[in-house]
């Protein structure tokens, strides 16, 4: 069980878990998920983080095939500029290992963005917790759980 698994039925939020074995050497561990589970890759969203010029975490779900723009995520979280965080403070703030970062259940409630193509689908995949492991959400029930806003914040 991870944090993310355990807070989604804490609030008894519908999801199903999805596993498949991880590839160590896998060179992008999203698309690793969406080929391993026979999903549609535009459907699985990584979890990244990134850090404002004034040292805010913020929380960024963007599709897997594509990356995020780091402008458009500057702009709706009203900062000025935003660069990628260091993997460790990434680690240190959401309680997860780089390749498993969940936007569920994270030690820290950080400002959080999810790319508004995951309203496109019935339902999206995200890290459940660990490498090797999904959780299949509608993304109502991701932004809810998150609090978090939805925005063009992906390239494709």
């Amino acid at each position: 069980m991870t944090p993310a698994l355990d807070l989604l039925k804490k609030v008894r939020a519908e999801h199903r878990v999805h596993s498949y074995e991880h590839d160590p050497k896998s060179a992008s561990y999203g698309l690793e998920a969406a080929e391993k589970l026979g999903l549609e890759p535009a459907r699985v969203f990584k979890t990244l983080l990134a850090c404002s010029e004034k040292g805010e975490l913020l929380v960024a779900v963007v599709p897997v095939v594509g990356s995020l723009d780091l402008k458009a995520l500057a702009h709706v979280a009203g900062v000025k500029k935003v660069e990628m965080a260091d993997p460790m403070a990434a680690q240190r703030a959401t309680g997860y290992l780089l390749g498993g970062i969940s936007p569920l259940g994270q030690k820290k409630r950080l400002r959080t963005f999810i790319d508004q193509s995951a309203l496109g689908f019935a339902t999206v995949f995200v890290s459940a917790g660990r490498r090797g492991l999904e959780v299949e959400l509608a993304a109502g029930a991701l932004s809810e759980h998150t609090q978090a806003a939805f925005a063009e914040i992906g390239r494709a």
